[in-house]
């Protein structure tokens, strides 16, 4: 069954890959041949973006930008200078990058075009903030640690930088910005992936203030003024292409899952609960088809949250693997699998984590209390410990998270 796991998961990242979708994108672009054409792609699939770009633009290209997650550039890309950075917290690099690609599309005319490739991770990759760098940095931890959704986070922080919220398009005019978007949010909402560097914000000051009386966030005097100050609602130099999306990598999913002999059974495509609590609903699903005379895969897709409550190692993907842990024991030839698309799940080098009804007592015999690993949130260490990490490597996409149970009968 694990070896049946991870021919799913290659066949929906093989799938997921961005290239195709980049040149289907170019395909309904007409540049202005009288004037420049500028490439800035960041993100965590911001080196496949662009050289899928590169390899249908060639000399077109003047000048451009790439700013991607450590370890994902895989390769020059001329004439695009390549910068890796922080994620899932921006740092020095990140505002090193960010501030040449303003330079790049400084000073541009109304005949030059700038060709914004877009996919999830810009958030952090892709940043100037308008507060201290440092404050930045315990904004964003602040975020990651108490549980907030990506859109809530992303509301936040895009009135706290320079680029976000359609800021960057507005330092590319008078030139048209073409954007194209690799989705990573559930929706698909434009103002949300990445924070909207060149999108209009549709949320408000008043939601913004909520979410940080909801989780009590400690803001300075200046980052709250930020906070109260609206974000610009109208852009007229930008026209967006959006492309790829969960959907698709759960319908990859489904077809391998086919091939293998198991019915597919779509569940949704926004999931967006407390990991372990996803976990352990898959479980109970699973529970309750043991008695199934044939094969069944139980897909979702989407993007759940961790509420910090420890120190330890881990991510969404894994601690969905261990909070589906307990609720499969008994079952018979069953497991739970999730992995995040991008191959890096929270700070770690595992894109997720798998379990099946024998998880618990091999935890057990490590000498691991499952309660308390979760209490520390340090899922990485404890399912390394059992052999029971999904391990990709960068995949150079970024469509949200997959998870899926599977019975084999």
């Amino acid at each position: 069954m694990h070896n049946d796991a991870q021919r799913i998961i290659n066949d929906a990242l093989r799938d997921a890959m961005p290239g195709a979708a980049v040149r289907q994108a170019l395909e309904k672009i007409e540049f202005n041949p009288e004037g420049k054409l500028i490439v800035v792609s960041t993100g965590k699939a911001g080196w496949e973006m662009a050289r899928a770009a590169v390899e249908v633009l060639g000399e077109r290209i003047d000048r451009g930008v790439v700013v991607t997650k450590y370890d994902h550039c895989k390769g020059e890309l001329k004439p695009l200078e390549l910068y890796e950075a922080g994620h899932p917290v921006p740092d020095e690099n990140s505002y090193k990058a960010t501030a040449r690609a303003l330079e790049v599309v400084s000073g541009l005319s109304e005949k030059d075009s700038v060709l914004f490739l877009l996919s999830g991770g810009g958030s952090a990759l892709f940043e100037q903030p308008r507060i201290p760098y440092e404050e930045m940095a315990d904004v964003t931890k602040q975020l990651l640690a108490c549980g907030a959704s990506i859109v809530e986070m992303n509301t936040i922080r895009k009135r706290l930088s320079a680029v976000k919220g359609g800021r960057f398009a507005l330092s590319c005019m008078p030139a048209h910005v073409y954007t194209v978007v690799l989705s990573d949010i559930i929706g698909d909402p434009l103002d949300m992936i990445a924070s909207g560097p060149a999108y209009p914000d549709a949320s408000t000051c008043e939601q913004a203030v909520q979410i940080v009386e909801n989780y009590g966030l400690k803001l300075s005097e200046k980052a709250m003024e930020l906070i109260r100050s609206e974000t610009p609602k109208e852009l007229t130099n930008v026209t967006t292409f959006i492309t790829g999306s969960v959907k698709q990598l759960c319908k990859s999913a489904a077809q391998t899952c086919r091939e293998l002999g198991y019915e597919p059974i779509f569940l949704t495509a926004s999931l967006s609960c407390e990991a372990r609590e996803a976990g352990a609903f898959l479980a109970s699903i699973a529970r309750d088809h043991q008695d199934t005379q044939k094969s069944l895969a139980f897909l979702c897709g989407g993007e759940t949250v961790v509420h910090l409550t420890g120190k330890g190692l881990g991510g969404r993907n894994q601690e969905i693997a261990l909070g589906a842990a307990e609720g499969l024991v008994g079952c018979k030839d069953t497991c739970v699998f999730s992995v995040g698309s991008d191959g890096s799940d929270g700070p770690t080098d595992a894109a997720g984590g798998i379990a099946d009804e024998n998880t618990l007592g091999k935890l057990q015999a490590a000498g691991l209390d499952i309660r308390k690993v979760m209490a520390d949130n340090d899922a990485y260490h404890a399912l390394k410990a059992i052999d029971a990490l999904v391990m990709t490597g960068p995949t150079g996409t970024n469509v949200n998270d997959l998870t899926v149970a599977l019975i084999k009968r």
